[in-house]
């Protein structure tokens, strides 16, 4: 019982912290050695010098522009903010910056693992994220599973990173190459030299995909996962103190945690396997696809034979399976949504519970583990459950809120019942309160957002909340498919009197449709941003809410020139 209740408390420590991540990475800039961020106080005697690795990315970088960015030194300005201090960030080669905390031109280095051998030299805080390390190959390239399979072999590692210091420190019969970063060993891989690259697996897999390193995969994970935090020279624990303050204090509020996901995003960790459980679900998934394939190639071979004998009916015809095909998609779909809603619930509801749990008895666990040593766990040891498993519940519980969002939108999908379309609505009404909703997206997508009321424009017969929605989702959608801030966005409302119809269009400076992309835009479940966490229900909701409202939603765009969505309703008929 004993060891169950500790299971269950060290099991939810620290979730709320540690969660490993992507959403979205930048590359460096290659030729840039070194960058520097100053306060606005420039009083040398009161500025406490943060360094970092200048290509550590999502962690720590210099941007486009050349500016310190990142996960790290987002999280070192906001501890500044809090704890009152005057900063000034500087990002370059990593083996610079430690020197410069050695010789004293750097106070504190924002993002460093831990390990026993540097905590001889160094302090550390407690720790803002878990990092682990991965062998990358090239594709056909034996599986590691151990370290003594390096031996004799050439690994390229970052000069003074945490593998350097590890392989020297344990001698495992390797040829070390050191580089300055861990791009330049990912580069130097994929170009067909040495055998192996021992790098950070974010960054790693971050990199591998900006530089379009096809070739390179990681081939295995031999190590334990480190912590990583802030670190300084031993023999400075107030500044170290003050930065610890500082990071407890962004915990409790939930700021760092805004940070993270901003940054890192649920990313799947070393625990629970969500690739399996993935994997399993896509294959259920394509199943029901290629069911509902069947069904529609079926369809449309009746509709063909009927084509033949009148073209009247073929059109009736088509309609008539449209809309059979997408009410049993909607039955299957609401069914399948409220038998996930519920266990997925209660999850949401337990975790949190079992998290404070845990809070209570974490204490007596790390006492226990002082006084008598380690213990197993559910056949492990505690000394490595206490790291290994925050990162498998940070994923539980991120998993189970993606759930619970596709849920949501599976929901709007499978909409069933009339709606009640009897409002007199004012479409340029409708298009600001949509606008003040998303007013936080729009601001951070875009430094040129534009938009035009037409005057005296009629009104239309419907649903404000349900072509409001309709109108979220185009301004959301031109909001992601802008690359740069630079980038702008125009929303304008116009009557067109010679149809009887009032329009809204949604025109972006972004990426841009493929051509063959356009036609399946409104199709259910199809996006080109399932990475992102995209359903491909939000465009196939919208088209079905115009659609009741007599309207009609059509695209306009071409890769690299961006996208105009086009919302046209009838309005409301006059005696």
């Amino acid at each position: 019982m004993i060891r169950t209740v500790c299971f269950l408390a060290l099991l939810f420590s620290l979730m709320p912290r540690l969660l490993l991540a992507a959403d979205e990475a930048v590359l460096t800039n290659k030729g840039s050695v070194n960058a520097v961020e100053s306060s606005e106080n420039n009083n040398s005697d009161s500025i406490i010098v943060v360094g970092g690795d200048h290509n550590y990315p999502p962690y720590e970088f210099l941007s486009k522009q050349g500016q310190p960015d990142g996960y790290n030194t987002e999280l070192t300005r906001a501890i500044a903010e809090v704890m009152g201090m005057d900063i000034e960030i500087r990002l370059g080669a990593w083996d610079q910056m430690r020197e410069g905390l050695e010789s004293g031109e750097v106070d504190v280095l924002q993002g460093m693992a831990f390990s026993d051998d540097r905590a001889r030299s160094y302090d550390f805080s407690p720790p803002h994220a878990i990092v682990h390390q991965s062998i990358f190959a090239r594709k056909g390239a034996a599986k590691v599973s151990k370290l003594n399979q390096l031996k004799g072999k050439e690994v390229i590692v970052q000069r003074r990173g945490i593998m350097h210091d590890y392989l020297v420190q344990n001698d495992v019969g390797a040829e070390l190459v050191l580089v300055d970063t861990h791009a330049d060993a990912l580069r130097m891989l994929a170009s067909g030299k040495h055998d192996y690259a021992l790098v950070a697996n974010l960054p790693g897999l971050y990199l591998g995909q900006e530089l379009e390193l096809s070739n390179l995969i990681p081939v295995g994970k031999p190590f334990s996962a480190q912590r990583y935090g802030f670190s300084v020279i031993k023999g400075n624990p107030e500044l170290l103190a003050q930065f610890s303050e500082g990071l407890a204090i962004l915990i409790n509020t939930g700021r760092q945690q805004a940070i993270y996901d901003k940054w890192l995003g649920p990313l799947e960790g070393s625990g629970f396997p969500w690739k399996k459980v993935g994997k399993a679900t896509a294959l259920v998934s394509a199943l029901l696809l290629i069911l509902l394939g069947g069904i529609f190639i079926w369809n449309r071979m009746l509709t063909r034979e009927v084509s033949r004998r009148t073209k009247e009916l073929k059109v009736q015809q088509q309609q008539l399976i449209q809309a059979d095909k997408m009410t049993s998609l909607g039955i299957l779909v609401s069914g399948v949504a409220h038998e996930i809603n519920n266990p997925s619930s209660l999850l949401l509801l337990n975790l949190p519970v079992l998290k404070d749990v845990h809070q209570d008895l974490e204490e007596i666990l790390e006492e226990h583990y002082q006084q008598r040593g380690d213990f197993e766990l559910g056949g492990l040891a505690y000394s490595r459950m206490r790291e290994e498993i925050p990162s498998m519940l940070d994923d539980m519980m991120s998993g189970t809120q993606r759930i619970r969002r596709i849920v949501d939108d599976l929901r709007d999908f499978a909409r069933q019942g009339p709606a009640d379309l009897n409002d007199q609505v004012d479409l340029n009404e409708v298009v600001a309160t949509a606008i003040r909703l998303v007013d936080n997206t729009i601001k951070k997508s875009t430094n040129h957002f534009q938009v035009s009321y037409a005057e005296a424009l009629p009104q239309f017969m419907g649903s404000a909340q349900r072509i409001e929605q309709v109108v979220i989702n185009l301004v959301v959608n031109a909001c992601q498919a802008l690359d740069s801030v630079e980038k702008g966005i125009v929303v304008r409302t116009c009557y067109l009197p010679e149809k009887r119809m009032i329009s809204l269009e949604v025109e972006d400076q972004g990426q841009g449709i493929e051509a063959d992309d356009l036609p399946r835009l409104s199709d259910p479940f199809f996006t080109t941003k399932r990475e992102q966490g995209g359903t491909g229900l939000g465009l196939s909701v919208s088209a079905s809410i115009v659609q009741e409202h007599g309207g009609i939603l059509v695209y306009d765009s071409a890769p690299g020139e961006g996208t105009l969505a086009i919302l046209s309703l009838p309005v409301i008929k006059r005696n």
